[in-house]
């Protein structure tokens, strides 16, 4: 099979769907090396994988025509490849059907609250078009709270889209502690942007760093609608930084702190369980289904809570071996192996109904 994907998440340094959008193409070409996985996008991209014969990149638009990407640029780049089915990672697919297509939609953040998503118009409004006029043949959902919050809005046949769970890179496992850990601290891993709940973690961590000496690490990139933090002491904004880095800083942390008002999976949840971090989050229906038991869910906006459940991190450290000893556990249930094979199957599936249909 000659497989596309849109390589357009993978111009920005971090975030979920650029991650997802890697890891779903290395396991893709791993898992099935009698496939051809191309990388395809209107902008410049670097292969996550060039190691891998068979995941390869495309060219880009070749013309001014083709400049308007996603009408005929795309149209004329996956007919060259002779592509079988086209899968858009990032909530988009080609605007005619000329092949089948398939759509990830991560989450419903951009129509939930506006002020999540400030630049988003034009997902906001062209997606549900896209999805209105049945362009995407199955749509893929990373959990079933959002498969069954995309029916409830967009009306979709129950049959048309189906949920497949994201997973950790093999990279990311319990790492040993450093020479010179410094002072405890609690860490974020994440996109710093308005949904995730960043203000109301910050304060919660001043509240319990009056009566202990803990900093707090935030890593992720900064989206350019979330604003700048002032530095004060303990609080240490370490910006995008190298996958290498991660499995340190989520094994060396005294817990994993996700306080998010909304998620589609929560993956750096689920990282943070397999890296063997006590993992405190926000009770959000798609991250209860992917920590399951093995992490403390508690509500996004109840600060009293909050405060105590990381000052009990501090002092109850049985309580956060119990957590540490859950987390790999649980992680170990979901791979990228095995949401490539599922996500292939949809392809097929896809490429399918394209043919009953036409």
């Amino acid at each position: 099979m000659r497989i596309a994907l849109d390589a357009t998440p993978l111009t920005v340094t971090t975030g979920g769907v650029r991650r997802y959008t890697a890891e779903l193409a290395r396991a893709l070409a791993e898992a099935y090396p009698e496939d051809e996985i191309w990388l395809v996008s209107d902008q410049h991209f670097e292969n996550p994988a060039p190691e891998l014969i068979n995941l390869r990149c495309g060219h880009g638009p070749r013309n001014a025509m083709e400049r308007r990407w996603w009408l005929w640029g795309l149209q004329g780049e996956l007919s060259r490849l002779c592509i079988d089915v086209f899968h858009g990672c990032d909530f988009s697919v080609p605007y005619l059907p000329v092949r089948p297509s398939v759509m990830t939609l991560h989450d419903l953040s951009p129509w939930l609250d506006p002020s999540w998503h400030s630049e988003a118009g034009r997902i906001r409004n062209r997606t549900p078009v896209l999805l209105r006029l049945g362009l995407a043949s199955i749509v893929i959902a990373p959990s079933e709270a959002v498969r069954r919050q995309a029916i409830d809005r967009f009306h979709l046949r129950p049959e048309r889209i189906v949920s497949v769970p994201l997973g950790a890179s093999p990279m990311l496992a319990p790492a040993a502690p450093q020479p010179s850990p410094g002072p405890p601290y609690f860490l974020y891993v994440g996109t710093l942007e308005p949904r995730k709940n960043i203000a109301f973690l910050i304060e919660c961590w001043r509240e319990v760093r009056k009566t202990h000496p803990v900093d707090l690490k935030l890593v992720g990139r900064r989206r350019g609608d979330f604003p700048e933090l002032s530095p004060e002491p303990g609080l240490q904004i370490l910006g995008p930084t190298p996958d290498q880095e991660l499995p340190a800083l989520y094994s060396g942390a005294i817990a994993f702190v996700y306080p998010s008002h909304y998620e589609g999976f929560g993956l750096p949840v689920l990282e943070a369980m397999q890296c063997g971090a006590a993992v405190i989050t926000s009770r959000d229906p798609a991250i209860m289904e992917t920590a399951g038991d093995a992490a403390l869910e508690i509500d996004a906006n109840d600060g009293r809570a909050w405060v105590e459940a990381l000052n009990a991190a501090i002092t109850c450290p049985a309580w956060i071996c119990e957590l540490r000893e859950k987390g790999p556990i649980r992680a170990s249930q979901f791979t990228w192996r095995n949401t490539a094979a599922r996500t292939r199957e949809v392809y097929v599936d896809a490429v399918q109904r394209f043919r009953r249909s036409r």
